[in-house]
């Protein structure tokens, strides 16, 4: 597969999935065919939104490609912030009002247990695929941490004593939920060629 399309116009899941899949593929962004409009995510699960992203890309200009949607499920909020992650608190998918949101509604929880979880869809050929990683850890009390988006500053993988955002790009990817699904992708696409 020559050109992979990502169906995203956030930069840092861009970096991300070009640092995981290397030289396996050509990965372009949205922003790479000039398409800077929202994509829709009105579904109720990551499967859901995942489709429905990448359904509409490969509609639109007919090429090979994969959208993700990503989770943060905490026990304590019965799996919130979940498929509405992104939107937790407002429209304006603010990373830092989410963050505060979440610690504000766990100020007084003992149970911190949580993971990420991502769902890649790819569609080529006329043919759709899921793939999905998984990371377990705990919600932090207060964010740490320079690197990463979203809520890596209060994430802490299990047997880790650093947040995702105090790790490089290279520490993360090698446990993160999107390095699993990702792996998951690139192993496909390689027995695919």
């Amino acid at each position: 597969m020559e050109k992979l399309v990502f169906a995203t116009n956030n930069y840092h899941k861009i970096d991300e999935i070009r640092h995981l899949l290397g030289s396996t593929c050509n990965i372009c962004g949205l922003s790479d065919l000039n398409f800077a409009e929202d994509i829709p995510e009105n579904q109720t699960t990551l499967e859901g939104n995942a489709l429905e992203k990448a359904r509409f890309v490969y509609r639109k200009f007919g090429l090979p490609c994969f959208a993700d949607d990503t989770g943060l499920e905490i026990d304590a909020l019965g799996g919130e912030p979940g498929v509405f992650s992104a939107r937790y608190a407002g429209e304006e998918k603010n990373s830092l009002k989410n963050i505060e949101k979440v610690l504000t509604k766990m100020h007084v929880v003992d149970n911190r247990r949580a993971r990420f979880r991502c769902v890649i869809a790819l569609i080529a050929d006329d043919k759709e695929y899921l793939f999905e990683g998984t990371v377990t850890g705990e919600i932090l009390r207060s964010p740490v941490g320079d690197f990463g988006f979203g809520y890596d500053s209060i994430f802490k993988a299990d047997g880790y004593e650093v947040s995702f955002a105090q790790m490089s790009l290279t520490e993360k990817s090698k446990i993160s939920h999107r390095g699993k699904a990702i792996e998951k992708l690139t192993e496909f696409l390689r027995t695919e060629k």
